[in-house]
């Protein structure tokens, strides 16, 4: 790519993500929208025809019914992302699947099937579940705790890329004068035996167009930053002002340099709220009508999710925060803790927590498009972002940011014009990775070369 340009991801949630509690309300919206998958192909192609690089369809296992709507009733990610491919030419697929309830193998091929139908499209948002109930679901007494969530992470990834490599790019000759189908020399299995998982390989499926799905992952404990930072290409965050969006990319991108990798070669992309009306004050009463649909019985309940989906009803809401920091030990970890912390380093009842979350919920990419184009060009150039992920329920309201805010940024050449590849790899600027064996036989006839890690190549090993 001729110059740094901002990537533009598509969050679909249907009927409405946490702390929407009313989107589902919006006639403009089908009811079932996020089971309709005529509903998905229609927003992913006008993302599409936005030039946006990816839609990402989030994913989680356990649900109990103060679940957010989109939850309770949602397609599976490959399923979804396949039947979108076939409606589709250049936007990337992204799905959120898990390495605590899925086989290496097994993920690895569905992943790579996904890429070949795409034609090079597919991106793995790589979760180790937060939801501890998932367990239940899995003939699991207890959901794993973090360092084996996390040990058990690296290597799934790891095993999944070597899998990806079982075929060089010339495996297939399918030469029918000669009778040859395959060179056996190009074909590999993995043998691998690791502390988690033990894979023969090969995979059944040939090298893809762009060799390998691309990795995204969205981790925020300590131990998810190392990961993002030894294996992710793509990190998706949140980030309430520059000076946090900036300081998180750049640690990111300090751990990953000092793990030996190109920090360039890792982009990070915060979900994003928009709120776009003619004017700045319009928009400014906009999201207030829009925080002022929230449920606060329906946020009280959804606090429970980071510790294990406690119950907080059960509490005098003007008493102290209850003491249930240990609840968050195999569920959302960071997020319990940031919120234990939040409560007692501000004295806040139950009550005041829900409320400070809730308030801060406000978003800085609120205005007319001319200011909303203006806070996006300030972050993305003052080193905040690479890219951004924008939440998509109502078409309208996306059509605000695709009609009149890109035309902005494009103008400015903050945007590119057109898709560069036709691979997501391709269009986020990411280097294709070289097969290993390929490489390790480059290597042997090449005088001083280094020899490939035949397990994990481009990785970096706890």
């Amino acid at each position: 790519m001729s110059r740094r340009t901002l990537k533009l991801g598509a969050v679909l949630l249907g009927v409405g993500g946490p702390g929407q509690h009313a989107t589902w309300l919006d006639p403009e919206i089908p009811a079932n929208a996020s089971v309709d998958v005529n509903w998905y192909i229609d927003r992913a192609k006008a993302a599409e025809a936005a030039k946006f690089d990816l839609v990402f369809i989030v994913d989680s296992q356990f649900i109990t019914e103060n679940s957010p709507n989109h939850y309770l009733s949602r397609l599976e990610p490959v399923t979804l992302l396949s039947a979108i491919a076939v409606h589709t030419r250049h936007i990337g697929l992204v799905g959120t699947f898990t390495t605590s309830y899925n086989e290496p193998f097994n993920l690895a091929r569905r992943l790579y099937s996904l890429d070949h139908i795409s034609g090079g499209r597919a991106g793995w948002n790589v979760v180790t579940s937060g939801d501890a109930g998932t367990a239940g679901n899995y003939s699991r007494d207890e959901h794993f705790d973090y360092a084996t969530r996390y040990g058990r992470a690296l290597e799934h990834v790891q095993v999944a890329q070597g899998l990806w490599d079982s075929y060089e790019a010339d495996a297939f000759p399918r030469d029918r004068a000669a009778g040859t189908f395959l060179d056996p020399t190009k074909q590999h299995a993995l043998n691998h035996k690791g502390e988690y998982f033990s894979v023969v390989g090969p995979l059944n499926l040939e090298r893809s167009p762009q060799a390998q799905p691309v990795i995204f992952q969205a981790g925020d404990s300590e131990e998810g930053r190392d990961l993002g930072a030894a294996v992710a290409e793509v990190i998706f965050t949140h980030a309430r002002t520059l000076e946090q969006a900036r300081a998180f990319r750049t640690e990111l991108r300090d751990r990953a340099a000092a793990k030996g990798r190109d920090p360039d070669t890792l982009l990070t992309l915060p979900g994003i709220s928009l709120v776009i009306a003619d004017t700045d004050e319009e928009a400014l009463a906009k999201e207030e009508a829009r925080l002022g649909g929230r449920s606060f019985d329906r946020a009280l309940k959804e606090l429970g999710r980071p510790f294990g989906w406690h119950d907080f009803t059960r509490y005098d809401l003007d008493a102290p925060f209850p003491d249930v920091a240990h609840l968050g030990e195999r569920s959302f970890r960071t997020q319990a803790n940031a919120i234990t912390k939040l409560a007692a380093d501000n004295g806040f009842s139950l009550r005041q927590v829900v409320e400070h979350l809730s308030a801060q919920a406000r978003s800085p990419f609120v205005g007319s498009p001319t200011t909303v184009a203006d806070t996006i060009q300030r972050w993305f150039e003052g080193g905040g972002f690479d890219g951004i992920n924008v939440t998509v329920n109502a078409p309208s309201e996306f059509a605000l940011f695709t009609d009149r805010v890109l035309p902005i940024l494009r103008e400015r050449g903050v945007v590119r014009d057109e898709y560069e590849s036709t691979t997501l790899r391709g269009n986020l600027g990411l280097p294709v990775p070289e097969n290993r064996h390929t490489a390790a036989r480059t290597a042997a006839t090449t005088p001083d070369s280094p020899t490939p890690d035949p397990i994990s190549p481009a990785l970096i090993a706890r």
